[in-house]
């Protein structure tokens, strides 16, 4: 008898297996198979219909000789695979964008050969990572990319910046800077918000930006309707875009503050009675929309407005996304001569920006080129910061009563003190009765005004608080002098 009608199936399964692929876990204890000398892992325990380990080993069964094997097998084997992975070494799994050796990062270009890009001090390079440097998670949301072209002499963002219709310079270097950010894996980058009159071709700028990093098969998406849609969408990808915003809810704008920034997220385990999942992420964020209507002042520290203006030529769909297919090689190949570009150049990191990541991008896309996107960036959150306060009654009543405090001077109340005085100023001699949202009580006020500190010290007016042996207190105080970016003035 051979020695595969000898042994059980779950061994002959267990034996193939193991010669054939790697195992291993990530921190959360998910065991992935990585087939040998391959850079793209899969997690054993997936039951999706298309590219699971499951069928990866079945196929590799058949095509090897080794038969056709029933569900109980397998089940057993894998079972037994699990079992044995969780005592090896702990090793990460990225999306699209990882970090690798020696300060390099690596790229996915989402390809069935493993071929990605690796971006080090001194240039970029295609090749198939090392599977002990960088094991490639896919979904159905990884799109493949084209192969970079080679010493394209920056055409490719000239031709880019010929396909959007953005409306000034300061707007095309943001976007620009964007990008650079979604290729590094540390790097957290506000979300764009494309916006413009009806027409301006949000949409497909949107679509362009996207696809330079996910691939022609990537899509923009209506905004899901719960957190924990948009969470799990978030998670499978790298970068995520959701089109024409006319409503940001307070759920929606929080969930968006966390994505930015990095989140972790922790539900029960499926099929189990105590156990848990755990996920982490950050990712990069895109938006579009002509008006979101009133935007929270933490969610405002976290966009990136991106005007657009109407084309002066339209042309069809399907000649510009021809155009842009063809070009879409040489404009990768330009953002990754930019990017090797601006991270050599060395530049002060801003100390007074709440992205400070990003800002130290812009600094070096600066020193690099020339460029003015520090300026730019500053002059953007100012815009964002008038429309939190245009958007906030109770923002514009601190800011009116600020004015009668002497410069470098303070006021300090207690918080039902303080709602007193800002409703009587706000209801005037007229007694116009407050606004829907108003605060009701002085912990209200304390909560709002938390949620405003940013907004208004952009405007010189810090509020603190504190506590005395008489209880606690808020104090409004007006700066003596007019916060750095407004001294510096606009581009």
């Amino acid at each position: 008898m051979a020695d595969d009608e000898k042994n059980p199936a779950r061994e002959v399964i267990t034996d193939y297996a193991q010669a054939h692929f790697r195992y291993f876990r990530t921190a959360d204890g998910t065991v992935y198979a990585q087939k040998n000398g391959h850079p793209v892992a899969r997690p054993i325990r997936s039951q999706g219909t298309t590219g699971s380990h499951r069928q990866e080993l079945m196929v590799g069964l058949f095509r090897d000789g080794r038969g056709v094997f029933n569900g109980t097998a397998l089940k057993e084997a894998l079972d037994l695979i699990e079992a044995l992975a969780l005592t090896e070494d702990v090793q990460a799994v990225h999306i699209r964008v990882a970090p690798g050796f020696d300060g390099a990062t690596w790229l996915d270009l989402g390809r069935t050969d493993g071929q990605s890009v690796r971006i080090h001090p001194t240039g970029w390079d295609i090749a198939i990572p090392d599977p002990r440097e960088v094991c490639w998670r896919r979904t159905q949301l990884t799109g493949e990319l084209p192969l970079p072209a080679k010493d394209t002499d920056g055409k490719g963002i000239d031709a880019l910046l010929r396909l959007t219709n953005f409306a000034t310079a300061e707007t095309e270097c943001l976007a620009l800077t964007w990008l650079i950010g979604c290729l590094g894996p540390s790097v957290p980058v506000p979300a764009p918000f494309l916006t413009g009159p009806q027409g301006a071709g949000k949409s497909t700028a949107g679509r362009m930006l996207l696809r330079i990093i996910e691939g022609m098969s990537s899509d923009l998406r209506r905004p899901p309707k719960d957190e924990d849609n948009l969470t799990a969408a978030v998670a499978a990808g790298w970068v995520t875009a959701l089109d024409n915003l006319s409503h940001m809810t307070p759920d929606l704008s929080d969930a968006m503050c966390c994505i930015v920034t990095g989140i972790e997220n922790v539900k029960r385990a499926l099929f189990t009675d105590g156990d848990v999942f755990r996920a982490r992420y950050r990712r990069p964020l895109l938006l579009t929309g002509i008006d979101v209507g009133v935007i929270r002042p933490d969610l405002a520290e976290r966009l990136l407005p991106l005007r657009l203006e109407r084309p002066r030529v339209r042309r069809t769909e399907a000649e510009l996304w021809a155009e842009y297919a063809e070009v879409l090689p040489v404009v990768l190949g330009s953002l990754l001569d930019l990017t090797v570009k601006v991270r050599a150049a060395e530049a002060e990191t801003p100390t007074d920006l709440r992205m400070a990541d990003f800002a130290h991008l812009c600094a070096q896309l600066d020193a690099a080129t020339g460029l003015g996107a520090l300026t730019a960036y500053r002059a953007s959150l100012d815009d964002l910061n008038d429309d939190v306060i245009e958007g906030d009654l109770l923002a514009q009543t601190v800011l009116k009563h600020a004015d009668s405090i002497e410069p470098g001077g303070e006021q300090r109340m207690t918080s039902t003190e303080w709602l007193h005085c800002l409703s009587r100023l706000y209801s005037g001699d007229d007694l116009r009765p407050l606004p829907k949202g108003w605060p009701t009580t002085g912990k209200v006020l304390s909560d709002r005004l938390k949620r405003l500190q940013p907004t208004l010290a952009a405007r010189g007016v810090l509020i603190d608080t504190g506590r005395t042996s008489e209880g606690r207190y808020l104090e409004i105080t007006r700066q003596a002098t007019s916060p750095p970016h407004e001294q510096q003035g606009a581009f």
